[in-house]
């Protein structure tokens, strides 16, 4: 969640709090058993899997595309270190790492006209050709998260699938590497970061308005000649056109928050040309704006329940609390350091920070005191490590591509009017925490969008796909539990396969869970598709 796009979680705060999750050793009930009968390795009846002389098995087939796309050659380099765009987390990777840029149409209704550039990166299979079953796409969420950046990151928790497979990270359309979307600086960012998220006063909501239209007027300034495609339709079709010239029939995919509404997007598309596809901490298919907030909401506040619960307090009584520290910093900002203050929307994204990882809860608990006492240092760090801030105050542009992308996917717009007379009472009674901010959020991000939406809800129904693994957190703050089993449900019969993960935190395969880490490796690597309502705990 950022302060503006809430509907998607942001892939640098998530990814921040699982690589601090310890490993966890745990139990999980199931009663997997080995392939179909029949079924290849991918897990689909060998009669259903595409073959050279039929490649079609997608809502349009491989020879829709220029020779020059469909043909071209990857030209893998060492690569280069990170920038700003990437995200304050970057690392620089080391020589096991390659990258490479692919060329895609940058309109698929002209697939002949001008092409964008992928930024890719991978490292290759440790086991050897003989063992190896092709590449492993990942998406680590956002939308805007930077693949580049992030797959080196992450690398320690896909050491075992390496094993078999290319692990490929990549920046989707209009992120970082790939033409990122760029609306505004750094001294702006700062200060539409200070402004009052949650308006009191007609001064504070002309404000808000203000800064939220000059931002969409920035985007459209700097990169209005991408804002138009840098939709998830776009991205998943960029998805098998990265299948194509790495070299694989059907596409093997792991992606997380964001990344599964495009998994599952690409499995609507290319039902045909699915092969092993795992949906981690996943976004409901089914809400449109209004609906994705206030899940959210929900799930935060389920998070933050969680956590008091965790160190004796009641719920109740824990809300309270935090609901009086915003109150006091809406009145009188903090001192947080040289020349800063940490105000109350500030101190609100410091809160959403640690709920992302259990293992993130102790900092938020010597946040929250030192806040109490009057120092708003630590809460201001954690906000600082959520909006990619870093100690020379230059922020990424991550937060730029996640209002562009989820604002081009939504049709849905909002306004001032109808968050006050439809929204705010309702959100603050789910969350009297994290509620307000939501619902004014609704009539902040996208509500003067420069490009339309593209559709209520996304479409994934996936009949004739092969099975997609789909894995729920009970504890989830950000994409809230409920959402997995509507994926599960709308990718349809026999493709939908639905597995619980009974913790905390936003990701269940990084969480390190061994239960988690089984089935999903069992089905990624030996195409073993889990029993229906394996539960893991």
């Amino acid at each position: 969640m950022t302060r503006r796009g809430a509907v998607r979680a942001r892939a640098n705060a998530w990814v921040a709090a699982v690589v601090l999750t310890a490993v966890a050793a745990t139990g999980c009930s199931t009663d997997g058993g080995p392939p179909r009968p029949g079924a290849t390795d991918d897990g689909r009846p060998a009669s259903e899997r595409p073959t050279a002389s039929d490649p079609k098995g997608s809502a349009s087939s491989e020879s829709a595309l220029p020779a020059a796309v469909r043909n071209q050659k990857l030209s893998w380099k060492a690569c280069a270190a990170p920038v700003k765009a990437r995200g304050a987390e970057a690392v620089a990777p080391g020589g096991e790492w390659q990258c490479a840029t692919a060329q895609v149409p940058l309109d698929y209704r002209n697939p002949a006209g001008e092409t964008l550039g992928i930024a890719l990166i991978r490292t290759r299979a440790s086991g050897g050709d003989a063992k190896r079953i092709g590449s492993l796409l990942f998406n680590f969420g956002g939308p805007g998260g930077s693949g580049v950046a992030t797959l080196p990151a992450m690398g320690e928790h896909f050491g075992t699938l390496r094993g078999r497979y290319d692990l490929v990270g990549f920046d989707p359309r209009g992120v970082a590497d790939s033409s990122e979307v760029v609306c505004r600086d750094d001294r702006a960012t700062e200060a539409s970061l200070a402004l009052d998220s949650t308006p009191d006063t007609p001064a504070e909501e002309k404000a808000y308005f203000a800064d939220a239209k000059a931002f969409g007027a920035g985007c459209a300034e700097r990169s209005g000649k991408i804002l138009p495609h840098v939709g998830t339709t776009g991205a998943a079709r960029d998805l098998d056109v990265l299948r194509q010239v790495l070299g694989d029939e059907q596409l093997h995919y792991l992606g997380f928050s964001y990344g599964t509404e495009l998994g599952g997007v690409y499995a609507h598309l290319f039902p045909k040309r699915v092969g092993r596809l795992v949906l981690d901490a996943v976004i409901d298919p089914s809400a449109g704006l209004v609906g994705h907030s206030r899940n959210q909401a929900l799930g935060f506040q389920r998070a933050l329940d969680n956590y008091f619960r965790s160190g004796g307090t009641t719920p109740r009584a824990g809300t309270a609390r935090v609901v009086r520290l915003l109150e006091r910093l809406d009145a009188a900002p903090l001192p947080a350091g040289p020349g800063r203050r940490l105000t109350q929307s500030l101190a609100l994204t410091g809160i959403i920070a640690p709920l992302y990882s259990r293992s993130s809860w102790p900092a938020l608990t010597e946040a929250l005191s030192a806040a109490e006492r009057g120092d708003g240092t630590p809460l201001l760090r954690l906000a600082d490590s959520y909006n990619d801030r870093d100690g020379q105050g230059h922020y990424s542009t991550a937060h730029h591509s996640q209002r562009a992308i989820s604002c081009a996917d939504t049709k849905g717009r909002v306004s001032a009017d109808e968050v006050r007379a439809r929204h705010l009472a309702d959100f603050r009674k789910v969350s009297p925490v994290f509620g307000p901010y939501l619902a004014w959020d609704l009539a902040g991000w996208c509500a003067s969008w420069p490009v339309p939406g593209a559709h209520e809800t996304p479409e994934v129904s996936a009949p004739g796909a092969a099975p997609v693994l789909v894995v729920g957190g009970t504890g989830d703050p950000a994409t809230p539990f409920e959402g997995s089993l509507r994926m599960a449900e709308e990718l349809g019969p026999q493709v939908g396969v639905h597995v619980t993960y009974k913790g905390e935190g936003h990701g269940a395969y990084p969480s390190g869970n061994a239960c988690v880490r089984q089935v999903v490796d069992a089905y990624l690597l030996d195409g073993k598709i889990p029993a229906a309502g394996t539960v893991c705990s």
